[in-house]
């Protein structure tokens, strides 16, 4: 089947045909992706290699309206209380630079990362430093070593500057396959990128033999492990490579406010480093300058909020278990999540699936690897879980 190359700004025209139709993105989750150029097939959907495929949705016009958003891995109860007075108490000061506040929030982060200050770089959401890292990183081409499938922002914009993606299929047990990625690293290798627990899997790489790769492998390349995910398990700080930067290995960790925290929309992220590689970024780009002061005045406070983060975790792994629950009750055999959404296949081509899905107002995403086709939906509230279960009767029952 033939592709083409599509540049992302193209596709929005090829596809919204009306002015409302720049809507849709939030809704179909398209914003959670890179705007770095697409390879489409013939019909229209994302190809990111061979064996790694999205289907993306025919736009509707006039737009249906998407009741349960299930489509982005967004956080349905954030940001917490605290987060949004914050938020509220300082937005009159708008009109100023939050510098001074950004290095509170910096200082902040370091103590509770248990690192230095030096090792610590903002941005306006984590994909926002993967991509800057990509950038920088590439910019004299080379390749980039990563799992297939994986979360593309750092991999598409890395190919979009002149690098070479090499994937690497995850393995059965849908955990990275590291002694394959190791042995794929050669002498035009810049980095190796890890998104652990894995998207759009859900899935999680045992973590002792990711501290060993990352360690052993950070002596020949930079290893960056995308932690987004993170704490949606309940001791999610044991499970993190942050303490390899006190050890000196060249690791970069990557965070966000966009998920636990519910801060999708406030733009919050940063990443843990070796002050030389941070300053190899900030050397070309500035990490914190996209945030905006009421941001980081919500940030602050929503690392205070213990009770929304556990109240979060909590809802999110109960409406995990009643969605894995009601697809075994159907007969979809889906793929354990550690994370705020889930994987199973459906017996549908994946765009019409969207389409369908869409009709009811559901809005999630649709992949095809492993030589299947699936369904990721995002958790939301237990309303919208309902919501999105019903569908599937209508759908795929």
């Amino acid at each position: 089947m033939g592709t083409t190359n599509i540049n992302r700004r193209d596709w929005i025209r090829k596809s919204m045909l009306t002015a409302g139709g720049a809507m849709a993105l939030p809704y179909f989750g398209i914003a959670e992706t890179p705007m770095a150029p697409l390879t489409l097939d013939a019909k229209g959907n994302a190809v990111y290699s061979q064996f790694f495929k999205e289907f993306l949705p025919d736009i509707p016009v006039p737009l249906a309206p998407i009741t349960a958003k299930l489509n982005a891995n967004e956080n349905p109860y954030g940001p917490s209380p605290m987060a949004v007075e914050a938020f509220k108490n300082t937005a009159a000061g708008g009109n100023r630079y939050a510098w001074k506040e950004l290095f509170q929030l910096v200082d902040k982060i370091a103590k509770f990362e248990g690192v230095e200050s030096k090792n610590i770089m903002m941005g306006p959401g984590s994909s926002d430093l993967l991509e800057k890292t990509a950038m920088v990183f590439f910019m004299n081409g080379g390749n980039v070593v990563s799992a297939d499938p994986a979360y593309m922002s750092l991999i598409q914009v890395a190919e979009s500057v002149g690098a070479k993606w090499k994937p690497v299929p995850l393995k059965a047990d849908w955990s990275h396959d590291l002694k394959a990625m190791e042995e794929a690293i050669d002498a035009d290798t810049k980095l190796v990128y890890i998104c652990n627990p894995n998207n759009p899997t859900g899935t999680m790489t045992d973590h002792q033999e990711l501290v060993d790769f990352c360690s052993r492998v950070s002596e020949k390349v930079p290893v960056f492990v995308d932690e987004a995910y993170l704490w949606f398990l309940d001791e999610g700080a044991k499970k993190s490579m942050v303490s390899l930067v006190n050890e000196g290995k060249d690791v970069i960790i990557a965070r966000t406010f966009s998920k636990i925290h519910g801060m999708a929309g406030l733009r919050v992220g940063y990443i843990v480093a070796l002050e030389e590689t941070l300053n190899r970024l900030q050397n070309i780009t500035r990490g914190g300058m996209g945030i905006t002061l009421p941001s980081v005045h919500a940030a602050m406070a929503a690392m205070d909020d213990a009770e929304f983060i556990e109240k979060s975790r909590m809802l999110n792994a109960e409406c995990r278990d009643y969605v894995a629950k009601s697809l075994e009750e159907k007969g979809f055999e889906y793929v354990p999540s550690h994370t705020s959404f889930m994987i199973f296949p459906i017996e549908m081509e994946g765009k019409e699936f969207l389409n369908k899905m869409t009709e009811l107002n559901v809005g999630v995403r649709a992949f095809q690897f492993m030589g299947k086709n699936w369904c990721r939906v995002s958790m939301g509230t237990m309303e919208e879980m309902k919501m999105f279960t019903a569908a599937i009767n209508k759908v795929l029952v």
